[in-house]
């Protein structure tokens, strides 16, 4: 029986590495996937838009976008006072 070396050693741990990293991949799409609606019977779906839910877009809700502007103001740093344009 030959005597593992150093090299075959290292390729062994990096095709496991390899392997956990695909799986945990794998996890990711599997849990994407169950989140996806489907046709109850995609085989007997007549039209596309049975298989197809239509897309929700729109303004979004929140505050709107704030407006920023340059402005020259005085503020203190280390000790002394510095003035210049700061966005506001």
């Amino acid at each position: 029986m030959n005597a593992t070396s150093r090299r075959d050693f290292l390729g062994l741990a990096q095709n496991a590495v390899a392997a956990a990293a695909m799986g945990a991949i794998a996890v990711h799409f599997v849990e994407g996937a169950e989140a996806m609606p489907v046709a109850p019977d995609p085989r007997n779906a007549g039209k596309r838009s049975d298989l197809v839910t239509e897309a929700q877009w729109g303004p979004g809700w929140g505050p709107p976008p704030r407006r920023r502007r340059r402005r020259w103001v005085c503020w203190w740093r280390r000790g002394r006072r510095v003035c210049g344009w700061r966005w506001v």
